[in-house]
């Protein structure tokens, strides 16, 4: 049977503790083949809670395979809750380890002692982020057609994971030749992964104005011997950030995959037959990108006479039916407006207010951004960091899934003072 389950902890070492969990679960014989990223959120309290129960909460979820019944695995969970030192029953105080059942395959269970699906799943961001992280177009039995994307769009607001850019380039427009050699790039990882980074996308090719393009085999050393250290670097680590590769090379996805990549940031929108073959093939994470020229030229853009983001939505119509007749899931495939790739300033701008009505069309949606040259257009202000974390916000309120920036620690920061200042929109 295919479950998921749901893992919270407010107390003491958080990620320390859900590694525990996890761990905990794996020695009871319960096998976990799927684990979202790990996202924090705001202690959800009742009123004239204590001032000490306001303690954030680091979440995520896992799908795994069981043979046990649903009682049977409440009482694993209650025996790890114990084992763990959780003994104040009080649903809003702090607590060192939370699991919940969240769904149970396509049953239904309602006893004195627990329901699945989960009650509040549909109504917890905290909880539909990480699901949605896994496998966005499911549905809730006894909740209709609307899939996890759909319930997440009715919720003030949809948490989004951070995307943290390393360019291995030595000319990439905003930090080219920065991060050539591995003792300036571990810093650089180390200090994302503090700051909470939940994918870092490793690109090794700049498509800037002007840029040269290199063959699949120059693009392939550019990024290989910092591939391979990442990896060793995260071995080990069961709550490490997902590593994406950006590039539009199938030979580049391909080995990326092999040396253990888990999603491929393809800039050429999903469009080619070999990468449809090896997204279908891989079984990894996919994002598809829109643009008109690689690199860009910014003497071709989309028409003055059309709606960017119309235009964006009916492309996206478009490639949706075509990778349904490949046979893709797309569960898997993650939409990306492309801002800047054959795209003035205006109409950067433009995409970026409709940003979360992409995810209409029910994939997850990622916007990158970052430093981005649309910004000198309406601001005296050349902090493009600064700017770019005055957008990403409104990026979050709109429901945007991935957010791709360069600098992960301010926008973490950002948004957590964002996040804990907005209206709560569900209850632990």
């Amino acid at each position: 049977m295919q479950i998921y389950l749901g893992l919270g902890s407010n107390l003491g070492k958080r990620r320390h503790q859900l590694g525990i969990a996890l761990g905990m679960l794996e020695e009871r014989g319960i096998n976990i083949d799927q684990r979202s990223p790990v996202i924090e959120s705001p202690a959800t309290l009742p009123d004239n809670a204590p001032a000490e129960w306001s303690r954030p909460f680091l979440n995520l979820a896992v799908r795994c395979e069981v043979s046990c019944s649903p009682m049977e695995m409440l009482t694993l969970i209650e025996e790890i809750h114990s084992t763990m030192g959780r003994k104040n029953r009080e649903p809003s105080c702090p607590r060192p380890i939370d699991i919940d059942i969240l769904l149970w395959g396509k049953e239904r269970l309602e006893n004195d002692d627990l329901i699945i699906p989960h009650p509040q799943l549909h109504r917890r961001n905290f909880v539909l982020t990480p699901l949605i992280s896994m496998k966005p177009l499911l549905t809730v039995p006894g909740l209709g057609k609307k899939t996890l994307v759909d319930w997440s769009k009715e919720l003030s607001h949809h948490i989004p994971l951070w995307m943290g850019i390393l360019n291995v380039t030595p000319d990439s427009f905003s930090d080219g030749g920065k991060y050539l050699n591995w003792q300036d790039i571990e810093p650089h990882i180390e200090a994302m992964i503090a700051a909470g980074v939940h994918i870092i996308d490793i690109g090794g090719e700049s498509t800037r104005p002007g840029a040269k393009p290199l063959t699949q085999k120059e693009a392939w050393l550019r990024i290989s011997d910092i591939l391979k250290k990442i990896m060793i670097k995260m071995q080990g680590n069961p709550l490490r950030p997902l590593i994406s590769v950006d590039t539009y090379h199938p030979v580049v996805a391909r080995k990326a995959l092999e040396l253990g990549a888990d999603m491929i940031n393809d800039e050429s929108g999903l469009t080619s037959p070999e990468m449809i073959k090896l997204a279908k093939e891989s079984g990894a994470e996919w994002v598809a990108m829109h643009q008109l020229t690689l690199p860009v030229d910014p003497a071709i853009t989309i028409s003055n006479d059309s709606r960017p983001e119309k235009l964006l939505q009916n492309w996206l119509g478009d490639r949706l039916d075509s990778w349904q007749s490949a046979g893709l899931d797309l569960n898997r495939i993650i939409f990306d407006p492309g801002i800047g790739f054959g795209k003035n300033h205006l109409q950067s701008l433009e995409i970026l207010r409709h940003a979360g009505e992409f995810r209409d069309y029910g994939l997850r949606t990622l916007i990158g951004h970052s430093r981005k040259s649309f910004f000198k257009s309406f601001s005296i202000n050349n902090d493009r960091d600064l700017l770019t974390v005055g957008t990403s916000l409104s990026l979050c309120e709109q429901g945007v899934d991935i957010i791709r920036v360069h600098d992960v620690p301010s926008h973490t920061a950002a948004y957590l003072g964002w996040a804990h200042s907005v209206r709560k929109n569900s209850d632990r």
